[in-house]
């Protein structure tokens, strides 16, 4: 198949090695020629590492790379049956992009968004064919995440719903179908893991390096909460949770922090900047945590409380099925279990009291527990039962 990749960022480049190696012929096109040679560079000596390391061989390798083909000349798209867009989060920006694109291809084209957070009804409104138009989300580094979001909007041809998930499925990625909301599955659900925590800060109940080893020790987290948002970076993490504030018309449950927003602000944005809620100055000696068992037991039922309540819900509002849910928290993000399954395994009833207790104290909306879960606790039911 042919497949055209607009953008030759991490995003872009990993998507393009992903279907490459997959066996599609692959135009990997970015407006700036230097990106795009360094793309390539990048590209060439990921494959040579694959093949050194035993996971192809050196023809497998080389040959895969030479499905890859680079241009700075949009025009060259024209011949594409599928392109996938991979650029800057920004509305306006990706809606004029998919005008220019439909004047060049086939009426056949499939024309697809990576966007992580953006409406895809809204891009698709930009073409006069929107029923091609369809949300192909996957996850940061693209090679080595099994997840992708498939993201139909309300103008989506139903049949190219179940055509992507073949492709996707082509690929040996593992799709999920997530309804054309704010963060889709992943970066809806998630947001608990960092607010939450940032909430907990700002309260003076622990500081980073204590919630961080709670989610890591007793919740079986790869990561902890500021470890990873110090990884992201600050300039992401903070404007996707921006975006989702504003989609969902100012729920006080997705409500950025001032916190996160200062480091935004002073471009303490994380590793990358050697600044963010941690000091990657070197020989600078991290903090270390306090291990007070029932310090670290109160701010892992927190958070995880809080992610368990989102999951369940975008269950409740049908985001996805249960099953896709708890896929694209487990495969997406490398959560430890699936919330859905967690929260049967919690105690339903379990999980209403403590929301409840949390409600009860803090008198914020963002506390509130979803409707399904007290369905499920009345009917003595529970998600996969």
């Amino acid at each position: 198949m042919k497949i055209g990749i607009v953008g030759s960022g991490a995003m872009g480049s990993g998507i393009a090695q992903v279907l490459a190696t997959a066996g599609n012929e692959v135009l990997l096109y970015d407006s700036n020629p230097i990106a795009l040679e360094k793309a390539g560079q990048n590209l060439e000596a990921q494959f040579q590492k694959l093949a050194e390391k035993g996971i192809m061989t050196f023809e497998e390798a080389e040959n895969y790379f030479d499905n890859i083909r680079l241009s700075d000349k949009l025009s060259e798209l024209k011949d594409s049956e599928l392109i996938i867009e991979a650029i800057v989060e920004d509305l306006e920006i990706k809606k004029d992009l998919f005008q220019k694109l439909e004047s060049l291809v086939s009426e056949d084209c499939i024309l697809a968004t990576n966007t992580s957070s953006l409406s895809i009804a809204s891009i698709a409104s930009a073409c006069q064919k929107p029923e091609r138009v369809i949300g192909i989300h996957f996850f940061n580094p693209a090679p080595l995440m099994a997840l992708v979001e498939i993201i139909p909007a309300v103008q989506t041809d139903k049949d190219l719903i179940s055509k992507t998930k073949s492709l996707v499925e082509s690929w040996k990625k593992l799709p999920v179908i997530a309804k054309d909301t704010p963060g889709f599955i992943v970066n809806r659900v998630a947001r608990p893991f960092y607010g939450e925590a940032i909430r907990i800060l700002e309260e003076g109940i622990a500081d980073c390096a204590t919630i961080d080893f709670a989610m890591t020790s007793l919740g079986g987290f790869k990561m902890g909460p500021f470890q990873l948002m110090d990884f992201i970076g600050h300039d992401v993490n903070y404007r996707v949770t921006e975006s989702v504030f504003k989609e969902f018309f100012y729920d006080p449950k997705f409500k950025p922090s001032f916190t996160q927003k200062r480091l935004f602000e002073a471009g303490y944005f994380g590793r990358k900047s050697g600044k963010g809620f941690y000091d990657y100055s070197q020989d600078t000696e991290q903090p270390k945590p306090n291990e007070n068992p029932e310090l670290i037991e109160l701010i892992f039922k927190r958070i995880l409380v809080m992610l368990m309540n989102e999951a369940s819900d975008a269950y409740f509002l049908n985001i996805a099925s249960a099953e896709d849910i708890d896929l694209a928290m487990t495969k997406g993000v490398n959560y430890p279990k699936g919330l859905l399954k967690w929260a049967d395994e919690f105690g339903l009833e379990n999980l209403q009291n403590e929301l409840d207790e949390l409600y009860n104290f803090y008198h914020e909306d963002r506390y509130r527990c979803s409707p399904i879960i007290r369905n499920l606790v009345k009917q003595n039911k529970t998600f996969y039962n």
